[in-house]
């Protein structure tokens, strides 16, 4: 008989399970459809424990000795365990690393003061359990830690954000604003007109050109991205349109343009709305004709590309301050996508945070299974003004900085952010007041004259609203 096999303790086999008793085996428990396999590593299980870990839909398996363990682990799908340290005086360090090590379980220790002063007990918890319990508090808290680390070593055998992303695509969302965005970049990419996309800084953009590219007819063509912020205005000319041979002091060769380069393809320009006065003609009057002049040349220039821009800018505000031209907006917001700030993605944040963990573990100098629950309280309780970006340098930087395997939110370097006071009742409200207005940008595609009407005011309150809560710019 297959010792590793689920035994019913109870009807028409319990004779035959008297027969052959293994020495591990499943406890008593409520089975349904949805009970989640767990092993319980002790020398004298607590039956209290196994009772109230069965309520909550765990199938306990048990097993006394390490060996035990192992054969369990090796034959079955036991993502999650508890190790019982109290009963082992004198634990086989080497078994027992084997065993904790094994990726395909996440372990919480069940232990006591004695046993934690142990510096091998300890020193075995800090680097391969994903949290302890001591007796006594074990029924309160062990169910939400072994259900965190059931869910944290399924996450990891594949990527659940594969399935939340656009076909082809590295974008990854599962909220509603992301499945709109999805939508629309599959519609705007059958199209030949050009897109331009708002959105802060840090909310992957780029991403979302690169996903229209992608979508598109264009595949197989050249993707130029070009951040019009960071190229110098005197440069800005020769590196978008090229120049000829001695057209300024230095140009000893002939160089093929931005524009140019993604002939058949499409141009990404980032930050437009940091393009300089000077050069915007100059775009423009190519959006106009579909040709260029390279500096210091006098030939005309087809060049077939779709133009694709973006920038964190307000353009309509820059437009009515004089600082970005009107028609040269027009032709390029010929369809508009808005970028959802991260802290408007509710669930997506940790689905984003596990997918970068797990993409940059291999930068730590020791394995990290996950994150602690202090870590995830910080993650959803901070506002994120650097968006996607932050979040991806914040993680980097906890894998490197973290002594255990998880990250906590001092890591991140988020500890006021978890165990907040209540909100006052003013914050309640500003945030509520932030929320709708962001909320019906969003639907309105940023259209203000609508947002206004919708919310029942005058553009000029909307504008001082943005401005108040930082939506504006």
């Amino acid at each position: 008989m297959n010792h590793c096999c689920p035994i019913r303790l109870s009807g028409p086999e319990e004779g035959e399970r008297d027969a052959c008793m293994p020495p591990f085996e499943p406890a008593r428990r409520h089975h349904t459809a949805l009970s989640r396999p767990l092993i319980y590593l002790s020398q004298h299980p607590d039956a209290g424990l196994v009772d109230c870990l069965a309520s909550r839909g765990w199938d306990v398996w048990r097993a006394k000795t390490v060996a035990d363990a192992l054969n369990l682990v090796k034959a079955n799908r036991l993502h999650a365990g508890i190790v019982d340290f109290g009963d082992f005086a004198s634990p086989d360090v080497g078994a027992f690393e084997t065993l904790l090590r094994d990726p395909r379980v996440g372990w919480v220790a069940l232990t006591d003061d004695d046993a934690l002063r142990d510096t091998t007990v300890a020193r075995l918890i800090r680097q391969c359990c994903f949290d302890y319990v001591r007796y006594g508090s074990a029924d309160e808290t062990i169910g939400y830690l072994v259900g965190h680390a059931y869910g944290m070593v399924k996450l990891s055998e594949g990527d659940p954000a594969a399935d939340a992303a656009p076909p082809g695509g590295t974008m990854i969302g599962a909220c509603d604003a992301m499945r709109r965005l999805f939508a629309t970049i599959r519609k705007v990419a059958n199209t030949e007109a050009t897109v331009f996309i708002a959105g802060e800084s840090g909310t992957g953009k780029e991403l979302t050109a690169a996903a229209i590219h992608q979508q598109s007819s264009r595949a197989d063509a050249p993707f130029v991205a070009v951040n019009c912020a960071a190229i110098p205005s005197t440069l800005l000319q020769a590196e978008l349109f090229g120049h000829e041979r001695g057209a300024f002091t230095g140009a000893h060769q002939r160089k093929i343009g931005r524009i140019e380069a993604a002939h058949g393809g499409t141009l990404f320009l980032d930050e437009i709305g940091d393009m300089p006065f000077e050069s915007q003609a100059s775009l423009l009057r190519f959006l106009q004709e579909g040709k260029i002049e390279r500096l210091g040349g006098h030939a005309s220039i087809p060049v077939d590309v779709r133009i694709v821009s973006a920038t964190h800018v307000d353009l309509e505000a820059a437009m009515q301050d004089g600082r970005f031209r009107p028609d040269l907006y027009y032709r390029l917001c010929v369809l508009r996508i808005d970028e959802p700030p991260l802290r408007a993605r509710g669930r997506d944040i940790m689905l984003l945070a596990e997918h970068v963990l797990r993409r940059y573990r291999g930068d730590s100098s020791h394995r990290i299974r996950g994150f602690m629950p202090c870590a995830i309280e910080a993650i959803h309780n901070y506002a994120w003004p650097g968006n996607v970006r932050e979040l991806i340098n914040r993680i980097r930087f906890a894998v490197v900085m973290t002594n255990g395997p998880l990250i906590s939110a001092a890591d991140l370097e988020l500890s006021p952010y978890t165990s907040r006071q209540p909100p006052t009742l003013a914050e309640v409200r500003r945030q509520a007041e932030r929320r709708t207005i962001e909320e019906t940008l969003l639907r309105h595609r940023h259209q203000h004259a609508d947002v206004a009407a919708e919310l029942g005011v005058s553009r000029a309150t909307l504008y001082r609203l943005m401005i108040a809560h930082g939506l504006h710019g």
